[in-house]
């Protein structure tokens, strides 16, 4: 059953991208239209769905005013966000200051081929791009017909076949 989950969070990702691909690409809006466009059909839906509660005698089980974060959870969040800022803040200030030179050339490198593919397309169709692999990767590594065939293909790479593993 988790190979299920693993697949339908690929294809909900993959869907979701699409529809922001969609609207930032082709309806050339921006990420900011985006959120707001969908921060009104929730509450619409919301709204919509509290009148509805209303006119059938139905209890909400939950209600949204009373949610609240705890002082510990908050501050592990701040603190997880701190320390990713600062690692990749050392990792960047060792590669600009050129103490460890592999590092300062891989991160040349990526940058310069980051530039050379922000030339030929745009940053969004980049990003799709990105995420359709992602999920390519996520639909492959729980596919049950892709695990199966993998051994079999790297057993013959290696130079033996099925027949003889069986013996």
């Amino acid at each position: 059953m988790e190979g299920r989950s693993e697949v339908g969070k690929a294809l909900g990702l993959l869907i979701c991208g699409t529809l922001v691909y969609y609207h930032c690409a082709f309806r050339n809006s921006s990420i900011l239209s985006l959120f707001s466009d969908v921060l009104i059909v929730l509450l619409c839906s919301l709204a919509i769905l509290g009148l509805l509660f209303r006119q059938m005698n139905i209890s909400v089980p939950v209600d949204p005013l009373e949610w609240q974060i705890s002082q510990d959870a908050a501050n592990n969040i701040v603190a997880w966000l701190a320390n990713t800022v600062g690692a990749a803040e050392s990792v960047l200030r060792v590669a600009a200051t050129g103490h460890d030179k592999r590092l300062f050339f891989r991160v040349v490198v990526c940058l310069y081929i980051l530039s050379a593919v922000g030339r030929l397309v745009s940053g969004v169709t980049v990003a799709y791009g990105g995420l359709c692999l992602f999920c390519l990767y996520m639909l492959a590594e729980n596919s049950q017909s892709i695990r199966t065939c993998v051994p079999r293909l790297q057993r013959q790479r290696n130079g033996t076949t099925i027949d003889e593993d069986n013996m």
